[in-house]
């Protein structure tokens, strides 16, 4: 993501877990990524208001306690996590929609997205090879 970002001419930073002052770091950007691993680990204070959150985090969440520290008061979630055992939840606390201009949803988010590049691409792999193996027999 960050080359295509970089192609692109974007001014691109990446950070990890470790990043000294990870918060201060996140909030100059317009556009924040998060896939870092951890549930709910990116806050208000990482993010400047109206920027644009991309959640590509998917962590099963099956503490009740950390439900209820991402979610408290959500009776579907914590549904979810009755019936099902588990709970998906980004790396990105859900508060934080509240500052971000947009936020993409967990799950939901880049996932179908992903996917649909996948297919994408598999159907352009398999027109090449096809492409590829008709003009071997043209050749032979």
């Amino acid at each position: 993501m960050a080359m295509l970002l970089l192609n692109g001419n974007a001014t691109v930073t990446v950070c990890h877990s470790k990043t000294h002052d990870l918060p201060s770091v996140c909030r100059r950007a317009d556009i924040l990524i998060a896939a870092i691993g951890r549930a709910g680990m990116i806050t208000n204070d990482f993010v400047r208001p109206g920027a644009t959150v991309i959640d590509v985090g998917m962590n099963r969440v099956t503490d009740p306690a950390e439900v209820s520290r991402l979610f408290a008061g959500n009776a579907k979630r914590e549904e979810t996590l009755r019936s099902k055992g588990a709970v998906l939840v980004g790396d990105v606390h859900p508060e934080v929609a509240e500052v971000a201009g947009a936020i993409t949803p967990v799950p939901g988010g880049v996932g179908p997205l992903t996917i649909a590049m996948l297919m994408s691409n598999t159907v352009k792999a398999a027109k090449m090879r096809r492409g590829r193996r008709g003009s071997e027999r043209a050749g032979a």
